[in-house]
């Protein structure tokens, strides 16, 4: 039976580790792990926050993920967008659904991203 996801990944294009590491660590919080083994040598970065596991895959004929997308849930919604915000990343507003806030915003690649604060349903 399945019963968790072990991580998501997200696609770049060649070269850009230092870009997402900016994005995904000093802007979303998350920190770099280092990829094991041979997966070193491909390029690309993971990244961990808590039980969340992104994975940054280098992709040579690279195109944004635009409708699918990683839902990250997040404790205070309105900090994170005004910190977005002060780095001039646009996010958009998720139509309601029951017991949750939600904006969209986009990597520096392009892949979507939804961010999810729970609320009181």
């Amino acid at each position: 039976m399945i019963y968790a996801i072990d991580h998501v990944q997200l696609a770049m294009p060649p070269g850009a580790e230092e870009t997402a590491r900016r994005f995904y660590v000093e802007l979303l919080g998350f920190r770099e792990v280092p990829k094991p083994g041979d997966s070193a040598k491909r390029g690309g970065a993971w990244f961990v926050q808590g039980q969340v596991n992104l994975h940054l895959g280098v992709e040579a004929d690279f195109h944004p993920a635009r409708k699918a997308h990683p839902a990250l849930l997040v404790e205070d919604l309105d900090a994170l967008l005004r910190r977005l915000d002060g780095a001039d990343v646009q996010h958009l507003p998720g139509e309601p659904i029951t017991g949750y806030r939600r904006a969209f915003i986009s990597d520096p690649f392009g892949n979507r991203i939804e961010l999810m604060q729970r609320t009181a349903a």
